[in-house]
């Protein structure tokens, strides 16, 4: 049998299984037994089938238009990274007829969010990428999107309240836990004050921030250790009102050991610490962009919770080619891995000279 004839059904038959269940190992989605998923890539592997999803799709010839709703990368180094990602998988889906409109907002003004968000529908677009960092400001877009049939995914931010194709991204209530669980091996039960520090101008409207905080102080209501969770937000402009916050803070509680940022901005605290000769308290932050690096192989900042940000853009954009070009479905819910990077493995995960 010629490899071009091969159909699901005779590799089905083969293994012994459904045309479901070949279905389901072929685009890796839903459940498969180890036993039945076995057998079917052992046909595969015989038959050397190759599905040839991608000429199928180009041979429709369609372009597809994506909105792309994010924050902007100038004000906060942490966006540069998704955003390469996005123009990366957009240059690399582009025979596909893929291509993209940035929308950029500050995320330091919630009303930014809401005009820039607008403007998406003076324009004809197939599908709308946003990382909705204003949860009351995100649903009623979400909602018109939903009447203007634009199919949604999100990054950074899960929004579960109203539907959308997909979300690629961190489980921030598991990160939370993460961080908890490092600072509790580095303390080692021994009693104190743990600082949470959030660095945001909306806390209420920042629902992965509340999510992390949850995650944060659940870990350690589950311990049997002593440890106090002062938790404090502090609003732009962060680098004048930390000082001033922590001095306070350090003032009225003598025994914090240990600090965890819960935004990309663990390199403040950092600097902070370092500047009063803090540097041997336990920090965590979140993110691998070049200020916390610094801090990290310094040993100032101890532990980066890697939220594999170039990720999140470029399986966005994978999503909508699933979606709209390959005609497959998409998983809804893509949790990426949350990696713990300390100064001995951080250059593994940098770009390679």
């Amino acid at each position: 049998m010629g490899k071009t004839n091969i159909r699901i059904k005779d590799i089905a038959e083969k293994a012994g299984v459904s045309t479901g269940t070949v279905d389901r190992v072929l685009h890796k989605r839903g459940r498969v037994s180890p036993v039945a998923e076995k057998k079917v890539l052992e046909v595969i592997e015989a038959l050397n089938y190759q599905p040839n999803f991608i000429a199928r799709a180009l041979g429709a010839n369609k372009n597809y238009t994506l909105a792309v709703l994010m924050p902007d990368p100038a004000l906060d180094p942490y966006w540069s990274a998704p955003q390469k990602g996005l123009e990366a998988a957009a240059a690399d889906y582009n025979s596909h007829g893929i291509t993209i409109e940035k929308f950029i907002y500050n995320q330091n003004e919630v009303q930014s969010f809401a005009d820039t968000s607008e403007r998406i529908f003076s324009k004809k677009f197939d599908g709308v990428i946003v990382a909705p960092l204003f949860f009351q400001q995100y649903l009623p877009f979400a909602k018109k999107c939903g009447e203007e049939n634009l199919p949604l995914v999100l990054f950074n931010t899960n929004i579960k309240e109203v539907p959308k194709l997909s979300f690629i991204g961190q489980d921030s209530y598991q990160s939370g836990r993460l961080g908890a669980h490092l600072l509790s091996t580095g303390l080692r039960l021994d009693p104190g004050e743990i600082l949470l520090l959030h660095l945001a101008d909306d806390l209420e409207n920042s629902a992965h921030l509340m999510r992390k905080e949850e995650g944060f102080k659940d870990y350690f209501e589950q311990q049997e250790g002593r440890q106090r969770i002062l938790a404090v937000n502090i609003k732009s402009p962060i680098n004048e009102n930390l000082v001033n916050h922590l001095d306070a803070l350090l003032d009225n509680y003598q025994d914090i050991k240990a600090f965890f940022v819960t935004t990309s901005k663990a390199y403040e605290v950092a600097a902070y610490l370092e500047g009063v000769g803090l540097q041997d308290k336990l920090l965590v932050g979140f993110d691998l962009i070049e200020e916390n690096i610094s801090y990290l192989n310094k040993g100032v900042i101890d532990f980066i919770i890697n939220q594999n940000a170039y990720r999140q853009g470029y399986q966005s954009i994978e999503s909508f080619v699933d979606f709209l070009v390959l005609k497959k479905e998409v998983n809804d819910l893509l949790y990426l891995p949350l990696d713990v990077i300390t100064k001995e493995n951080v250059k593994y995960y940098l770009p390679q000279a």
